[in-house]
């Protein structure tokens, strides 16, 4: 069966589901409980002949004998208990819950779905696939906010394709997500280095690929959709669920490559002892980081430094205001100049996330040793936000759509990039910033652009209406949100002010 009557198949018996109550993500959920137990059933089975990590009691077997009322009962008692265990089983199970309504259709989902197909046997590039097939069905439902956690694939696979990872380098995405960037890092290797010897193949599976997920629920389906692409075991789990901005765990990579969270700055409200409440800002205070920020982009560009080796290489997705910001924005962006070769910049269009408000863009750079004389000798851009209009429905970005940026970022050597723009070619969407104009410029703002737009200019190229409405909600959507961000400061210098003039008050 092929990727897609898999995909069909699973998500028609979710619109049954969604009949009684289930949303998107909890199928996604349920679905990848009783896919790991019967995949672990299947490798106890020759040829694989190997020892389940499930005890026998909540085996898949256990399911299949039962029914009724006793199958939900069990099936709850197994989420339970297995979610109590170590390693990768623990992960795939901790705080799992039976969403399910009508023990018929577990039953159903159980026997006719996922006990008729042979998932260790089905190739990793249909089964996972299939799961991410799912898995992008689930992050276009935008009210369950699930879009926030997957990034456009062909943007991934452009990415990863200049960035080349190779076996033997470590890749890692302190903001995993379902793991978008480690499958299509993983899956990049294979494809072009088909003759992997045994220990390179093993360190693919258990040594290469790292992620952090602050999201139970997220690291759940990420250590899933990995597993089913042939990443990970019971004995090394690719992610781990915590805070990756709240310390430097010690490790570092060959290639980082993440889509951080985008959204406002956080901060805690704390109400004390006497009732009196202040805010209080959930600043990262690191000793390896340049200056301290509440703004969580901010400090990804400085944890990603963090997290690189010696000539590591990056690519991290960046809101418009990590490009213009003052204040730490601008200490980090000279530092960052300094301190790392910030060799290529990609302006993103909009209409490519789920999330609306996006005004995005791609930063790569790659970490140096100390040096007297600034890293970066040219920034090279790519524009690829002028004039073009990409829709989630009815355009959305292909990867060709990202073909001419990868040859002008020329992976095989970027020392030998050729300028599409000149003063004879105006129109060209690639060209190079030096480094005395970089930061001559007012903050060292990177946000750059020179193509003229021809919608100003020329009625007939307007784009089509829904494009237009679509990006006017956009533009909303992220002047909303600076407008949030200015509030949330307003509204702690107010209580901070207030709690001030009480205690004054009260020594008088």
């Amino acid at each position: 069966m092929n990727t897609s009557n898999i995909v069909q198949k699973l998500w028609n018996y979710c619109n049954v589901l969604r009949d009684d109550g289930m949303s998107y993500g909890d199928y996604v959920e349920q679905l990848t409980y009783l896919l790991f137990l019967k995949m672990a059933d299947e490798r106890t089975m020759a040829p694989y002949s190997q020892p389940s990590p499930v005890p026998e009691k909540y085996g898949w077997p256990s399911l299949i004998k039962k029914d009724g009322d006793e199958l939900f009962d069990h099936y709850r008692h197994t989420l339970e208990e297995l979610g109590r265990q170590k390693g990768l089983l623990g992960l795939i199970f901790a705080k799992s819950q039976n969403k399910f309504q009508d023990p018929a259709k577990l039953r159903r989902l159980i026997v006719d779905l996922i006990d008729k197909e042979q998932w260790v046997s089905m190739g990793a590039d249909v089964k996972g696939d299939a799961y991410e097939g799912l898995l992008e069905k689930n992050a276009q439902d935008t009210k369950s906010g699930a879009g926030q956690y997957f990034t456009p694939r062909p943007l991934i696979q452009a990415i990863v394709d200049v960035m080349a990872p190779k076996p033997g380098e470590t890749v890692c995405d302190p903001a995993c997500g379902t793991g978008g960037f480690l499958l299509a890092a993983h899956d990049h290797v294979v494809h072009h280095h088909p003759n992997l010897t045994r220990d390179q193949r093993r360190m693919l599976k258990e040594e290469s690929f790292k992620g952090w997920e602050l999201v139970q629920a997220t690291a759940r389906l990420c250590a899933m959709n990995m597993l089913l692409h042939g990443i990970g075991s019971q004995d090394f789990e690719p992610i781990v669920v915590a805070d990756s901005l709240a310390a430097d765990p010690g490790e570092r990579f060959d290639v980082i490559l993440t889509n951080p969270p985008f959204g406002k700055k956080s901060s805690t409200t704390i109400v004390g002892e006497e009732g009196k409440a202040s805010r209080e800002r959930d600043i990262v205070e690191r000793g390896d980081f340049w200056t301290t920020t509440s703004n969580k982009q901010l400090n990804f560009i400085q944890h990603v430094k963090t997290l690189l080796k010696q000539n590591g290489r990056a690519a991290v997705v960046v809101p418009d205001n990590v490009l213009f910001e003052g204040g730490a924005g601008e200490t980090i962006r000279r530092k960052l100049l300094a301190e790392c070769d910030v060799h290529t910049l990609l302006r993103l269009p909009t209409g490519l996330f789920y999330a609306q408000g996006v005004k995005a863009n791609v930063l790569f750079f790659d970490k140096k040793p100390a040096s007297e004389t600034p890293w970066t000798r040219k920034l090279w851009i790519y524009d690829l936000r002028t004039n073009q209009h990409f829709t989630l429905k009815t355009d959305p970005l292909k990867r060709e759509d990202l073909d001419e940026f990868v040859r002008c970022y020329h992976p095989a050597n970027r020392h030998d990039r050729k300028a599409t723009w000149s003063a004879e070619t105006p129109e060209g969407r690639w060209r190079a910033y030096t480094y005395d104009e970089l930061v001559s410029r007012d903050k060292a703002s990177l946000d750059l652009f020179w193509l003229r737009d021809d919608s100003l200019s020329d009625a007939d190229k307007l784009p089509a209406p829904e494009v237009i409405a679509a990006e006017i909600v956009d533009d909303l959507e992220a002047a909303l949100e600076q407008f949030r961000l200015i509030a949330a400061d307003l509204d702690a210098h107010a209580i901070g002010a207030a709690g001030t003039d009480t205690d004054a008050a009260a020594t008088r």
